[in-house]
């Protein structure tokens, strides 16, 4: 079985371009680069990584490509492209010649309006994702749900992967109405989900393996596990837990699973969905 961590991050710490790392979140205010999540990963018995992107600029695009063409374990990359833009076809153009480009993402929960996805300029540009044959990946919180729905419901010919289990309130143990719009979501036979950045979410100095079984419980039924990949999101999982504590949470979670669904879960969803190659 190839163990493939589908999301974590690498940067150079710059507090201008990292500006979501907040003064509180004093680990992450340093690099974070292959070597070190390498060490990780050979810990916890991982053979491969997507890198994604943590900031929204072409040149991080070219950083995490750049990082992927040195180190061989970094299978995928989900870079940023501005979608909105007229002319985003000539950039996809441009970037389709990196093999291991194989996704897109925005950072939608930080944007104003709460319906930013929903606009005609992005989806246009989401839209031509799929005659470039990548991914995009979906990074919300619990309150864009009912958008998403909407925004899902018109791109039936994209790959579409949700990050973080859409960032439910698990510090409050609060399942709906978060359960409900993923149940509808899920629906969707064309959108996956990544089952990471969940100890973020919770109590992060108290959070245990129980607080998360209710989540993960809706996210299976949901999704089966043809459709769910384990994700670090390595180093930001660093607020709350350190790598193998956080890949444990699934691991011991799916320990009664057959060996075919841990197979899927664990690395071949992962390449299936983002067409790597491995």
């Amino acid at each position: 079985m190839r163990k493939i961590d589908a999301h974590q991050h690498f940067w150079k710490y710059d507090p201008q371009r990292l500006s979501w790392i907040s003064d509180d979140m004093q680990i992450l205010q340093q690099d974070y680069l292959p070597p070190t999540l390498k060490t990780e990963m050979d810990k916890a018995g991982f053979d491969a990584c997507i890198a994604v992107q943590a900031s929204q600029s072409e040149a991080e695009t070219d950083f995490l490509l750049d990082l992927a063409a040195q180190y061989d374990f970094i299978n995928g990359v989900v870079g940023w492209l501005d979608l909105c833009d007229p002319n985003v076809r000539s950039r996809l153009a441009h970037y389709a010649q990196f093999p291991k480009l194989c996704g897109i993402r925005h950072i939608i929960h930080d944007e104003a309006d709460d319906c930013f996805m929903l606009r005609p300029d992005f989806m246009r540009g989401v839209k031509m994702l799929a005659d470039f044959n990548l991914a995009y990946d979906i990074l919300i919180v619990e309150k864009h749900l009912p958008a998403t729905l909407q925004f899902v419901s018109y791109l039936p010919e994209c790959r579409l992967v949700v990050d973080h289990i859409a960032k439910p309130k698990i510090r409050l143990a609060e399942l709906s109405p978060w359960e409900e719009n993923i149940r509808s979501l899920a629906k969707y036979p064309n959108v996956y989900c990544k089952l990471s950045g969940m100890v973020t979410e919770a109590d992060r100095q108290a959070w245990k393996p129980a607080d998360f079984k209710p989540y993960l419980d809706v996210i299976f039924e949901s999704f089966g596990a043809d459709r769910l990949m384990i994700g670090s999101d390595w180093p930001v999982c660093l607020l709350a837990g350190n790598y193998e504590e956080v890949m444990a949470i699934v691991e011991d979670y799916m320990e009664h699973f057959s060996a075919e669904d841990k197979a899927k879960v664990f690395g071949q969803n992962a390449i299936d969905f983002y067409k790597l190659s491995v």
